[in-house]
């Protein structure tokens, strides 16, 4: 992933810990005033394909809430991240997306592309991207955009969760009513309080008659869902509809032929 003019807002950590706190408060109410909240709270959100939301409560995944990402191996890690900006593609546009994530550790991944977010449906204009040099700088970052109420969703990225952080995140995430997503290598996996597990690896991709990707496929395990079941897919996505659907070999057509992309379920609704 090469450099691009993704709108981006990198925190200074070092700096604001040598001015002390209220440099960082400083840096939370401005971009409380650049980016205000609009827009209703939404109690879930649905993938548009049956087959995956007929596991999960309320059809969709719960908003807020802690959904946990693993990629099946190191290696997987770019398809990890691209099944999450494939679901954040889904979200009605409004309100910023912001993405937290470590400038160490991520080296050989190289750096967020504005191109790629484009390519999945989602517009680089929509995230603000914050880059931290350190484990307890994303978890900090994380709390507070989360606290701030005004990003639409939150994505972090972060090496190690231990249990008692996690249920922080996620009473966070449950306050504000927030979809947090965090990817976690497999390697540290621990138990956490998180809503939903997802296991991501790669499939074969579809590609046009030039031999470019037209659709991405991932191999799907959802491996925990609190009030739900656990379950196991391949999909594929189409980043112009922004829907996703069975890859052809394990399309079931009694719950494939229903699909289609649907809204937020609103808060209070059923």
């Amino acid at each position: 992933m090469a450099d691009t003019a993704v709108p981006s807002l990198e925190f200074a950590m070092a700096q604001n810990r040598a001015q002390g706190p209220s440099a960082a408060r400083a840096t939370l109410e401005e971009l409380r005033r650049l980016l205000p909240g609009t827009g209703d709270i939404h109690s879930t959100l649905p993938f548009g394909l049956p087959a995956i939301d007929s596991h999960l409560p309320q059809s969709g995944l719960t908003c807020g809430a802690l959904h946990e990402i693993v990629p099946e191996t190191a290696g997987t890690l770019s398809a990890a991240f691209g099944f999450v900006v494939a679901v954040l593609s889904r979200l009605p546009p409004g309100r910023p997306l912001f993405l937290v994530m470590p400038a160490y550790g991520q080296r050989d991944h190289g750096r967020l592309c504005g191109h790629g977010l484009n390519g999945l449906g989602l517009d680089p204009v929509r995230v603000t991207l914050v880059e931290t040099a350190h484990r307890k700088e994303t978890l900090w970052a994380v709390a507070e955009a989360l606290h701030s109420g005004v990003p639409q969703a939150v994505v972090g990225m972060i090496d190690r969760l231990d249990l008692k952080t996690s249920q922080k995140l996620q009473l966070a995430a449950s306050d504000t009513g927030l979809p947090l997503f965090l990817i976690r290598p497999t390697q540290t996996l621990e138990a956490s309080a998180a809503s939903t597990r997802w296991r991501v690896g790669v499939a074969e991709a579809v590609r046009d008659r030039f031999g470019f990707i037209a659709r991405p496929r991932w191999h799907l395990q959802l491996e925990r869902c609190r009030n739900g079941r656990p379950g196991e897919w391949k999909v594929e996505y189409d980043h112009v509809t922004h829907r996703f659907s069975l890859a052809a070999a394990l399309a079931d057509h009694a719950f494939s032929g229903g699909a289609g992309a649907r809204s937020y379920k609103q808060a209070g609704r059923s």
